[in-house]
């Protein structure tokens, strides 16, 4: 990929992102050298290994690589038999624990059967967790070893040990005793190694011993007595001993590691390329992005495309295709309107998807190899070389023109600008007309309207705008397809307060064809903006209806499995009541046949009493509860049905309110809760109404109140068919007589319909004093179709 291009479309910036996510040194070198590829397999396989990363990410959380030090040099060294020192060693040690806790978490994540891309790289690990073992076992930090190191080193530090201690109590008892007056200070210091006292300079002869320094002002003599010169002597001994047996140590370390150098640099190579793919997995999951799909046709199709650089709570996503339909892409609008995000987007995704790196869009978006990307994206004026923004915008354009073949893709940015228009958009349809003759891949953006009017007469060429909001002079940032953009300056300045005369004067600048052209791209972004807002709604009544049906299948296997289970139960039921009156019936017989001729004939009685009392009891168990109901003939007259009536449908045992009139056949729909059943009349009878029976309370002329006689209230009131006014009068006058009847509760059949007469009837609720609360009705009540009203 040529380098300015990377730099144009900011890919060096994603690279950056994706360094930080890195744990180790040697990972974060591995991405900051990612350059996109041009090799299908290669891209495959990287972007496999992103997906399978991605994927033990959100199943087990991250792993850390921040063990994985260069260890190159160590490596080198242990090859030719050096000792290491003890940090290289601890480095060694920290290394292969990272190896077998990432080996560990490798494993732990695999499922039964199942494998990913990651799986090699996993058992390629050799924890080497002996030699770990060993080094922390004998290397406490970089300064220290362990005593038990050795069974030499201890017993060299303990005699180091017994040595200190009797050095110190020689020097405790001369300090405490004998040479007492002579001393500076009564403590003991050290000078070269070695055990002294600080002794007063006129008291130097006094004290045998040898003169290791002497104080700045002369008056101290540090002077180690005599008398503990042999023992300093051993300590120093011992202490050359104790270095000795460390350096023994650390070769024995140092070639035990040298026995797996090559497990070592394989672990390093491995473990760098986990750091890497893993990196890559971060990023992707920090941006919320998916792998892309590759295709061989040359075309991409990117859906909901955010740009990676941008806040991903903030920036509009966009939908962009090139490559079926057409090969040219010009984008028209407004400064600051999404231009230039759209066309970087779309190069910085073909430079991201073949770096192996996922893409910050919904999935299932396609991408194409380009073995080259070339961008002319903003200002590039030198001074220096004396080049204009034209200048230096059309040296770039000369060398993509130059280098670019059918694999490339091309972006420029405000194509032809910086010079006179009409020889500007003269030379952008050139250069675009050319590059579309060689079927180049190329989006532009520009103001020009005479690049509108080529892409609009012109195959393969594509017209796309992003969205100006006149009303409130925002942009909206999406990217429409198809439709040119308008420039909205007029509107603009005018909201902004330019005078309209200006306004007025600058239209009659404009030709009539142009002012014909802009009156057109109007037209269509106003029959857009119509097609896009009734194509919502379409979509939220197709969900809306999509989801009642889905509820309605529910309910419906709902009522089937339960008409199967009460079928099946009464089944069981009438089994067992047939078994026991086979039983009693063979009982009884049994009885008759043990009765002789010389039988009481009272106690046979008895028993053909006793036999036909349980037939009896059995026979109501199986006959209707309700004999009342049975014996009503089934089946209702058509002329005397109206819609509201509320009806039982026998055979399903169902009650509920008629939605429709019968049809000459006898066809009709009844409300029956949520759901709509279609019967007919001959399965129908009324249903009867609740009624509670409550004494009436009356007042007399002389002002006394008086219980009446009882009467009956219905629990329910049905509306339907009824005007407002209509309703609420009935309403109210119900209410009243209900309240005073002492219901709990009533409720009242409004319907669904448009919800005037719902919304009147709890607009009214609202106002009664005794009214306690209202609700909807639920399922089986008559949902929204009917309120509960409960008293206070």
């Amino acid at each position: 990929m040529n380098e300015k291009g990377l730099r144009t479309l900011e890919y060096y910036k994603v690279i950056r992102l994706l360094t930080d996510k890195a744990d180790s040194e040697p990972g974060r070198n591995c991405c900051r050298g990612l350059l996109p590829s041009t090799d299908i397999r290669e891209i495959q396989k990287a972007q496999e290994e992103t997906k399978d990363a991605l994927s033990r990410l959100f199943k087990a959380g991250s792993t850390s690589f921040g063990s994985n030090t260069n260890l190159s040099f160590s490596i080198k060294s242990l090859e030719v038999g050096s000792t290491l020192s003890a940090s290289e060693l601890l480095k060694i040690a920290g290394f292969l624990d990272n190896v077998n806790r990432v080996r560990t978490y490798g494993r732990r994540e695999r499922e039964e059967d199942k494998t990913d891309s990651l799986d090699g790289y996993f058992e390629q690990l050799t924890p080497l967790t002996q030699i770990a073992s060993e080094i922390n076992r004998c290397i406490l930090s970089e300064e220290e070893i362990a005593d038990d190191a050795s069974p030499q080193l201890k017993g060299i530090r303990r005699s180091i040990l017994l040595t200190n201690e009797k050095i110190h109590s020689q020097l405790n008892s001369m300090v405490n005793g004998s040479l007492r007056t002579y001393l500076q200070d009564a403590v003991i210091t050290m000078r070269n190694d070695r055990y002294c006292l600080p002794v007063k300079a006129e008291y130097k002869g006094q004290v045998s011993g040898m003169v290791h320094d002497q104080s700045s002002t002369g008056s101290t003599f540090f002077i180690e007595p005599a008398a503990v010169v042999n023992l300093n002597n051993q300590l120093k001994e011992l202490a050359l001993k104790e270095q000795e047996e460390i350096e023994r140590i650390l070769a024995s370390l140092s070639a035990m590691a040298g026995e797996h150098t090559e497990e070592l640099a394989q672990n390093q190579t491995v473990m760098t390329q986990l750091d890497f793919i893993f990196a890559k997995a971060k990023l992707a999951m920090e941006q919320n992005a998916t792998r892309p799909q590759f295709n061989t046709e040359g075309y991409i199709q990117i859906r909901k495309g955010r740009h990676p650089l941008l806040d991903k709570k903030k920036v509009v996503p966009i939908d962009i295709h090139l490559g079926k339909e057409f090969d040219l892409l010009i984008i028209t609008g407004p400064n600051t309107g999404g231009k230039t995000v759209s066309l970087k987007t779309v190069g910085l995704f073909a430079l991201m998807g073949q770096a192996g790196l996922h893409i910050p869009a919904l999935d299932r978006s396609q991408l194409c190899i380009f073995t080259e990307v070339y961008a002319d994206i903003g200002d590039e004026q030198s001074i220096e070389q004396s080049l204009s923004t034209f200048s230096s915008h059309m040296t770039s354009i000369v060398h993509i023109l130059a280098h670019a073949d059918e694999n490339s893709l091309c972006l420029f940015d405000e194509l032809g600008a910086g010079t006179d228009p009409t020889e500007g958009a003269a030379l952008a349809i050139a250069i675009l007309n050319h590059l579309h003759d060689r079927g180049i891949r190329t989006i532009a953006t520009t103001h020009y309207s005479e690049l509108k009017l080529y892409a609009l007469s012109t195959p393969f060429v594509e017209n796309a705008c992003c969205e100006f909001d006149v009303e409130t002079l925002r942009p909206t940032y999406r990217l429409l397809i198809g439709i040119p953009g308008k420039s909205n300056a007029f509107a603009i300045s005018s909201k902004l307060g330019l005078p309209d005369e200006i306004i007025n004067a600058a239209k009659e600048q404009i030709g009539k064809e142009e002012k014909t052209f802009e009156d057109v791209i109007a037209d269509l972004e106003q029959s857009r903006i119509t097609i896009e807002r009734e194509r919502q709604e379409a979509a939220q009544y197709k969900e809306k209806v999509r989801t009642l049906e889905e509820q309605l299948r529910q309910k419906n296997e709902k009522i089937d499995r339960a008409k199967e289970r009460i079928l099946q139960e009464a089944n069981e039921k009438a089994r067992a009541i047939l078994q026991e009156a086979k039983e009693v019936a063979d009982e009884t017989i049994r009885d008759f046949n043990k009765a002789g001729a010389g039988s009481d004939i009272k106690e046979l009685e008895k028993k053909r009493q006793k036999l036909r009392g349980k037939i009896e009891e059995k026979s109501q168990k199986l006959s209707l509860k309700n004999s009342s109901e049975t014996s009503k003939k089934i089946g209702i007259d058509p002329k005397k049905l109206k819609k509201g009536d509320s009806v039982k449908i026998v055979s399903m045992g169902l009650k509920g309110t008629v939605s429709t009139l019968p049809d000459s056949k006898g066809a009709l729909f009844v409300q029956c809760g949520i759901i709509r059943t279609q019967t007919n009349v001959k399965d129908l009878v009324f249903a009867e109404e609740e009624t509670v029976t409550s004494p009436r309370l009356q007042r007399t002329n002389t002002g006394k109140i008086k219980l009446s006689k009882s009467y009956s209230v219905s629990t329910e009131i049905n509306l339907l068919g009824k005007t407002v006014d209509e309703a609420l009068s009935l309403l109210d006058k119900y209410l009243d007589d209900a309240y005073l009847a002492h219901l709990p509760s009533v409720r009242i059949v409004h319907g669904k319909g448009t919800g005037a007469l719902r919304n009147a009837v709890h607009n009214h609720l609202k106002r009664l004093k005794y009214v306690k609360d209202f609700r909807l009705g639920e399922y089986g009540e008559g949902d929204a179709g009917v309120t509960i009203v409960t008293f206070r």
